[in-house]
This record gives structure tokens, sequence and C-alpha cells, in this order.
């Protein structure tokens, strides 16, 4: 993952905002905009793409219909200097435009990068955890492993769960879904 300076914004011109990077083409990377830096990271690998699908899928089945399950890229926005690219993001149905979310998501899920992990634990999680996010789900496709972080009375986030392996995670929030790590690498496992 790389903080990138935008030659044709000198930095005294203030921070990057969200319509300064709409028309970055695709290109297989993820670029993401925190507090006004873009943070651009590579594009991801078979483990890392596996796990985010196979995920997908599953809280797909069994999200309820007032909510809507999305994979990467799909842009969630607050104000005009975040844009964030969760993996997996869970939000209420009535929150979403057709081109973003520009509210919280009552999930965001990361899946670690060798090249995105310090970034995805700290930086993010703090992110997302200032935007009220009420779940925080992080997946080490290595173990595999997933640990669950949800926002405590205060606003901050605390472990709830952690499974690895062949454990089985019952959890209600942001609905009631049953995930076994090792299953989400599917033949990979």
């Amino acid at each position: 993952m790389t903080a990138m300076a935008d030659i044709e914004h000198p930095a005294d011109s203030g921070p990057l905002t969200v319509r300064d990077i709409e028309g970055i083409p695709f290109d297989g990377r993820r670029y993401e905009l925190i507090d006004g830096v873009l943070i651009v990271s590579p594009a991801p690998g078979l483990r890392h793409q596996k796990i985010a699908y196979r995920l997908y899928g599953v809280l797909e089945a069994a999200c309820p219909p007032d909510f809507e399950v999305v994979g990467a890229p799909f842009a969630v926005h607050s104000g005009d200097k975040i844009e964030l690219q969760p993996d997996v993001l869970v939000g209420r149905d009535e929150d979403f435009t057709d081109k973003d979310l520009p509210a919280p998501p009552v999930l965001a899920v990361e899946v670690l990068s060798p090249s995105t992990a310090i970034y995805d634990l700290n930086l993010k999680k703090a992110v997302y955890e200032r935007l009220g996010t009420g779940s925080y789900w992080v997946i080490d496709p290595e173990e595999p492993a997933l640990t669950v972080f949800e926002l405590d009375a205060e606003g901050h986030y605390q472990q709830v769960a952690k499974a690895a392996g062949d454990e089985e995670l019952e959890l209600e929030r942001p609905f009631p879904v049953r995930i076994v790590p090792r299953e989400l690498l599917g033949r990979l496992g």
C-alpha cells in the first residue's frame, strides 16, 4: 500500500477530495482517500479474492431484505475527504445510492494482504470506528482466521470474537450468520 502525492495538486492546495479521485481509471488497484490522503493498494491475490467472494456469498444468503451486501470495489463516503472501499460491506438498503454508500456501513470487512495489513488493522479500523461502523471484521487469509470487532457503548471497537481454521462462529451482528474461516477458502483450504 502506498500513500501517494498528486503532482497536479501541490501540497499548498490542501488535501485531496473525493472529487479529485473520481476520474482515476480502473486499473486493478484500489484507491482510497483518508482525511485527504490518497492510499493506493495493489491488486489482491488469489486467497484474498477467494475469501472475499465466498464471504460475500455467505453474507448474501443470510441477509435480510432491509440490508444490502456489496463487494469491492464500491465506495463508502464520509464528507469530501474520505472514500473507503472495504473488501465486503453491509449497509442499510435505504442508505445506498446507485454509485456509493454515503453513510457508515453496518459492517465493513477487510481481508488482509501483506501490503495492506498494517493499514487494515490500524488506520482503516480507526476510520471505521470514527465513522460509527457497528462491526468491523478482519480476515487473515493465511491461517485462515476471522477477528470480529464491535463498537461498545462509548463508540470504541472491542474484539468480541475470533475463530481460526475449522472453528465456527455464530454471529448476530449485523444479522445472524455462521462463519467457518477455512470454508471461505473453498478448494484452497
